[in-house]
């Protein structure tokens, strides 16, 4: 895959089956800050989210650099997450 095919498949997939499944991604992160927050017993905004779940593909990566999905997966976070901050 070279870069402009990372980043249109990580597109494709945040604006296609993943919004279909998991809903909207601004929604969906700030239900999984919710859990985090009781979990931690500190605050978690939805952009932390994606901070944080950027940081675990990469953690997955660290061992299996030629795993695509995690690849997509880490733009498509990047992407929902920068959307998300900029939109406060």
């Amino acid at each position: 895959m070279n870069r402009s095919e990372v980043l249109t498949k990580a597109e494709q997939l945040i604006n296609g089956p993943r919004a279909h499944d998991y809903g909207d991604a601004k929604e969906n992160f700030s239900r999984i800050a919710m859990m985090w927050a009781a979990i931690l017993d500190q605050d978690i905004e939805p952009d932390q989210v994606a901070l944080c779940m950027t940081a675990l593909k990469i953690c997955r990566l660290s061992k299996t650099l030629d795993h695509a999905d995690s690849w997509l997966d880490c733009a498509g976070y990047i992407a929902l997450g920068g959307e998300i901050a900029t939109d406060k």
